[in-house]
């Protein structure tokens, strides 16, 4: 009996190291500043209404978490340009070329780490195409580029393994199974980590400067080689360090060369 308890116990701490690992998907320790939770913020709607059932469904299922209290708004900017307004999200959509990606989220931060507005664009140049128009990748490449507007990274990047039940999974088969089309419990475990504390109580990382730590952080706004069709082999991560010591980072979901 002794035996069979060390081993259920074994078991049991085995799983629990494996659901802390996984959900350890934090994006560089970059959240938005808050006196209080929930975090309060504005998404605002810049999307068609191809998109829109699939934008306020991300909405939904991230306002699911404890510490976040998200509200869709009109939009504050155009969709081609999608410039980003302080203090809240941009979301967009349009037809931006032959870019190489579905989708991408970009986040300006301060030197403290803090989120101080952010912006999510998809392609409808690849979206309007038989491969990508389906619910499934809409649902996937939304959820996942509005979560990462919040400070999460991903929870795996191997777009040809099983799925995790995560939009913050990389895959070629969005609806699975299992269905990679909307958060996890390990991602409401993360944004609970991110966001435990109240600002000024600790948390922030601070940016500590390119230094060659990645190949895509440049000096100077507009100097990350660009993520385009040609240099989507530099990668899915794109920094520019600012001039007031804050960063513009972006994350870009490539769509398949198959």
């Amino acid at each position: 009996m002794g035996k069979v308890l060390a081993i259920v116990g074994a078991v049991a701490v085995s799983l629990a190291v494996a659901g802390t690992a996984l959900a350890n998907h934090s994006w560089g320790n970059y959240h938005w500043s808050r006196a209080s939770n929930p975090l309060a913020l504005n998404v605002g709607d810049n999307v068609n209404s191809g998109w829109d059932a699939y934008l306020s469904g991300a909405i939904s299922d991230w306002d699911q978490s404890s510490v976040l209290a998200l509200t869709g708004v009109a939009g504050g900017t155009t969709p081609s340009s999608c410039s980003p307004t302080s203090g809240r999200i941009e979301v967009c959509n349009a037809a931006y070329g032959n870019t190489g990606w579905l989708g991408v989220a970009q986040i300006w931060v301060t030197r403290s780490s803090h989120i101080t507005q952010a912006t999510t664009k998809v392609n409808d140049t690849y979206f309007d195409t038989a491969a990508y128009n389906t619910p499934a990748w809409r649902r996937l490449v939304m959820c996942q580029e509005v979560g990462h507007d919040f400070g999460l990274d991903h929870q795996d990047v191997n777009f040809n393994n099983g799925n995790l039940g995560t939009c913050m999974d990389y895959t070629n088969d969005p609806d699975g199974p299992p269905s990679n089309e909307h958060p996890n419990q390990h991602d409401y475990d993360q944004l609970e980590s991110i966001y435990a504390h109240l600002d000024g109580s600790g948390g922030g990382g601070g940016n500590s400067g390119c230094h060659g730590h990645n190949p895509n952080c440049q000096n100077g706004v507009g100097n990350a080689p660009p993520f385009s069709q040609a240099g989507r082999g530099n990668g899915d991560l794109y920094i520019d360090e600012l001039p007031n010591g804050g960063r513009r980072i972006t994350h870009v979901f490539w769509a398949s060369l198959g």
